[in-house]
C-alpha cells in the first residue's frame, strides 16, 4: 500500500517536476549563453551583436538571417540548424564547417550544449519550417 502511495503521489508530481527540471535546464542554459556565446550574439535583432542574433534559430537554415555577412561556406552549407547540428556546431564549428567566419573555444561538455540548447529552443517561438525549405 505505502509503494502505492509513493507511485501515485510520483505520478501526480510527474508534470510539476517535469516543469521544473525544464525551468532549471532554460535558466541555466541562459547563464551559460550569457557566459559563452552573449560576447558575440544577441538573442534578438533589438540589441546589437557581431554574430547574427539567436532567437527562432532552431529550424532555421544556416547562413539565411537578413542582413548578415555569412562565410560562403555557411551560406551555400544547405545546413538547417537542428539541436544536432547545433550541438556540432557548439562542440567544434571549424570541424564541422571548415571555412566558417565564426571563432570560439569548443563547448565540449554535452551538459553543457544541452542546457544551451534548451534556453535556445525557449527562444525560438515560431515554426521556421519554410525558412529552411
Amino acid at each position: 500500500m505505502k509503494t502505492a502511495l509513493i507511485l501515485a503521489a510520483a505520478l501526480i508530481a510527474g508534470p510539476a517536476c517535469a516543469d521544473t527540471f525544464d525551468e532549471i535546464k532554460i535558466s541555466a542554459g541562459k547563464a551559460l549563453f550569457d557566459s559563452e556565446c552573449r560576447r558575440c550574439h544577441s538573442v534578438d535583432a533589438d540589441h546589437a551583436s557581431y554574430g547574427p542574433p539567436l532567437e527562432n534559430v532552431i529550424g532555421r537554415a544556416a547562413g539565411s538571417y537578413p542582413d548578415y555577412d555569412y562565410s560562403i561556406a555557411l551560406e551555400a552549407s544547405g545546413i538547417v540548424w537542428t539541436p544536432a547540428a547545433l550541438r556540432a556546431w557548439m562542440e567544434d564549428n571549424d570541424g564541422f564547417m571548415p571555412g566558417t567566419k565564426m571563432r570560439h573555444v569548443g563547448i565540449e561538455d554535452r551538459t553543457v550544449q544541452e542546457f544551451i540548447l534548451s534556453y535556445l529552443g525557449s527562444i525560438t517561438t515560431q515554426d521556421n519550417g519554410a525558412i529552411s525549405d
